[in-house]
């Protein structure tokens, strides 16, 4: 370490640069930053619906995924605007997630591929898409409304009389 350098107590520790100056390099993203960060947003909650995938849900409707067996720096799938998909997909470790790309979700190779303020961007901007379609919660029961008879499509009928 250098004299005089010591790490922040913001989690990011300082760094020595060419000519002198001194840059502050943030944390990389790991698991656990990912997991307080999904977890700090209102009715996130966490479920393991697959053999190791670790899924963030508002609501019931997932917002983040990430698979456990890739250790400390996974794999990271979340849903994106459809402004910024292509853009998102021009990064190298940045595709279209399998199954679900179709509807704007991308998978980062690692969680390491952006810098964590626009990775964290991201995680939040993934909350806000999915929170806007969720069910809306009943205040008074805590449990998630649903569509009534009359409001229900076709689908959810044939469904319902199988």
């Amino acid at each position: 370490m250098v004299a005089g350098l010591r790490p922040a107590w913001t989690g990011q520790s300082r760094v020595p640069t060419q000519q002198g100056r001194r840059a502050i390099i943030s944390h990389m993203p790991d698991v656990e930053w990912i997991r307080r960060l999904c977890l700090s947003f209102p009715d996130a909650t966490e479920d393991m619906p697959w053999a190791d995938d670790l899924c963030f849900k508002v609501r019931g409707r997932i917002f983040t995924g990430m698979v456990l067996s890739d250790g400390r720096f996974p794999r990271i799938t979340l849903k994106c605007a459809p402004e910024t998909f292509h853009e998102l997909l021009e990064v190298e470790g940045i595709s279209p997630a399998p199954y679900v790309g179709r509807y704007k979700w991308v998978m980062l190779a690692n969680s390491n591929v952006l810098p964590s303020s626009e990775l964290e961007a991201l995680i939040r901007r993934s909350y806000e898409l999915v929170v806007a379609k969720a069910p809306k919660q009943t205040k008074a029961s805590g449990t998630t409304k649903r569509r009534s008879a009359k409001h229900r499509s076709a689908k959810d009928q044939s469904r319902k009389s199988k």
